[in-house]
Formats: C-alpha cells, structure tokens, sequence
C-alpha cells in the first residue's frame, strides 16, 4: 500500500510541475485529503517500523509541500470556499486553545441569549482580557444551534456588555470574527437590529481599551463589523472580509447568483487584498493547506500575532490609542483623484 500512495504523490507532483494541478484546485485538494488520511492509517500499522515511519514522514512533507504549491495560486473564489470549509477552526476552538480559564458570559438582560455569539472573560499569558466571537456549527444540530453563525440583535447587546465590562475592568479585548453576517429575519429586524450594530459601532470607536480583532474565516457585512472596529485588525491569510457575499453580490449586479466567481475578483476580498488597500493590519499566516488541517499550528500562529500586536497596542497612551482608533476607520474607503 505504501508504494501505491508513493505513486499517486508523485503523480501529483508531476501535475504540479505541469501546472495540470492549478487547474482543478478543489478537485486536487480532495485528493490530497485522501492521501494523508492513507498515510495516516500507515502509520498506525507502520508501529515502531522506524524505516518505514521514515519513508511515511517524507510522504508527509511532499503532501503539505503540494498542500502550499495549490493554495498560493487560489483565486478569490476559491479563498472564499477555504474560509467557508466547515472544519476550519471556529471561536470556540481559538479560545481552547489560545486563552486559559474562560468564563462565558450569557444574555443581554433584555430578551434573550443568542448563541451565534460567543463572549466571556479569559487569561491570554496570564493577563485578564476580555474575548468575544462569533460562533458556527459543524454538524446540522449545531448549525442551528448557533443559528448559522449569523447573530441577532440580543447577540450584538451581549457582546456590548462584555464591551463595557472590559472598559470597567481595563481589561484588553480580542475579537473573532466568523460570520455570513447578521441575521436577516423578521424578528431580528423587529428587534432592532440595525440599531444594535450602529451602536456597537458607535461604542467600539470610543472603548477605553486595546481591541484587536482577527477575521477568522468570514467577515460578512456590517454583522461582522459589529464587532470588528479595532485598534489592529487582522485576517487570517486564507479568510475573506466584504460588505456582501460574492452571490449576493452577483445577484445585485448581474441578476444571477452564479456568477459568484466573477463577483468575488471583483471585490477584492481576499487577505491580500485588503492589507494592499489598508483596511487590514496584518496577515495571519495559515499551516499548508489552511486551518483546518492543523487547528493546533494555526492557534499558534494566531497567538504569535496576538501578542506581538497586544505588546505593540500597550505602548501607545490610551487617549492617543482612541484618537488612532477614530482616524483610522474615518480613512477607509476614502480614494483621491487628480
């Protein structure tokens, strides 16, 4: 078996050098899925065979080399399925892994508890901070749980008085965002939706904190802004961040939802993208192939930056870290033509 494996790594690589394997990307990442999980089951039955675990390891390595070779030559679209690929990494898994001792904290003393946001108080490196995030589901129970991931206006109420009590508290916060945007429906309208952001807005710009927050996988619309107005914002290099979803945006423009792809060059979504245009900070760096391969090594990659821009944030004075804060995002979106 293990000459089997062998031999469709070196296909591969041959339709790499060929430039055959860019040309079906998703199709060659499944491909790439199966053979790890075959080289994962040799290993198990390699046991203490320390040739044969050798020989596995070098397999290992080719896979996460083509791994990089197809996801540096993706196109918009392709980076907007990546970010969107359910088993990435959701808040709940960053916090596990990044913060210690989480404490969730529920509701916002009006109507209910929403759980496509998740918001709580933690220890990052020993520090009492502040963590607040959207959250997805992975199977369909869980989807609809967490309502798709997409938060009502009770959800954007909690995470201002998770806000507030970081300010009472002076305690630092970080921000997740993973979100398709917010919740559309009747009752979320009813409820005061668009006021909820607007004031989250509002109330962010003027936080007596160091915020940073990281798009995580989607940073749809303002339901994603609603919690995303940062000192330093940060996307993780295979995340998307736009003002509607490349089909709704087809929708709008071209009357048809299946010009998607066309929608998502157009916008420019993409990490690269926004850093060139300045309405991100930083790129998070990915493990080959994106987060969800390896949660562990993107957690901390994550936590690497975090403290690099927590450290960074520290040493500025509070009144000139709001004053930053308020210019920054006056700037976005403003062009000059000579």
């Amino acid at each position: 078996m293990y000459e089997l494996v062998n031999l469709e790594v070196e296909s591969l690589r041959v339709d790499a050098k060929n430039g055959k394997l860019m040309e079906s990307a998703p199709k060659a990442q499944q491909e790439l899925e199966r053979i790890e999980q075959q080289i994962g089951h040799l290993e198990k039955v390699a046991g203490e065979n320390q040739e044969a675990r050798r020989q596995l390891q070098i397999l290992h390595e080719q896979v996460q080399s083509l791994r990089r070779q197809i996801t540096s030559h993706f196109d918009a679209w392709q980076k907007t399925e990546l970010a969107r690929h359910p088993q990435r990494p959701y808040t709940l898994d960053y916090i596990e892994r990044i913060f210690t001792d989480f404490r969730e904290i529920h509701g916002d003393r009006s109507f209910s508890d929403d759980t496509a946001i998740i918001c709580g108080m933690a220890r990052f490196h020993g520090e009492d901070v502040a963590v607040i995030g959207t959250q997805k589901g992975r199977d369909a129970k869980q989807r609809v749980y967490r309502n798709f991931g997409m938060p009502n206006p009770e959800g954007y109420r909690k995470a201002l008085r998770v806000m507030h009590f970081a300010e009472k508290f002076q305690r630092p916060l970080f921000t997740l965002v993973d979100t398709p945007g917010a919740y559309p429906g009747l009752g979320a309208e009813e409820r005061g939706q668009a006021e909820a952001i607007a004031r989250n807005l509002r109330e962010m710009a003027r936080l007596r904190v160091p915020i940073i927050t990281t798009i995580t996988g989607e940073g749809g619309s303002g339901g994603a802004l609603a919690i995303a107005v940062g000192d330093r914002v940060l996307m993780m290099e295979n995340s998307i961040y736009s003002v509607i979803s490349p089909e709704g945006c087809a929708s709008i423009m071209w009357r048809d939802a299946g010009k998607r792809e066309l929608a998502a060059e157009a916008m420019k979504i993409t990490a690269g993208d926004l850093i060139e245009f300045r309405l991100v900070d930083e790129i998070v760096p990915e493990p080959s192939g994106g987060a969800h391969n390896d949660w562990d090594a993107a957690a901390r990659l994550l936590d690497t930056a975090l403290q690099t821009n927590l450290a960074m944030l520290r040493a500025q004075p509070l009144d000139e870290l709001l004053a930053r804060r308020y210019d920054k995002f006056r700037k976005i979106a403003q062009f000059y033509t000579e």
